[in-house]
């Protein structure tokens, strides 16, 4: 079975955060969305339902990575933020 990637699973400390920013924040929604596509895609692909070249899918995890090093760092500014 395949490791679920989605932000939920891998920033559960920032469950309600993610939800807020995604309904507050245009720009961490866009990427929140951007990011979800390219796993979605990275999961078809390791489940079997799609084929593709080992060149093509690791290209598609590096740029979920950069999204979710992004996102990550929003979180943080925004969670500093909220603490001040």
């Amino acid at each position: 079975m395949v490791k679920k990637h989605d932000l939920i699973h891998e920033f559960p400390e920032f469950r309600e955060l993610i939800h807020q920013m995604k309904m507050e924040n245009a720009h961490f929604a866009k990427l929140f969305e951007e990011y979800h596509q390219y796993d979605n895609e990275i999961r078809l692909i390791e489940n079997g339902a799609e084929v593709s070249s080992d060149e093509y899918i690791e290209n598609l995890k590096k740029h979920r990575l950069s999204l979710k090093d992004q996102l990550y760092a929003i979180l943080k500014r925004s969670e500093d933020q909220l603490e001040v």
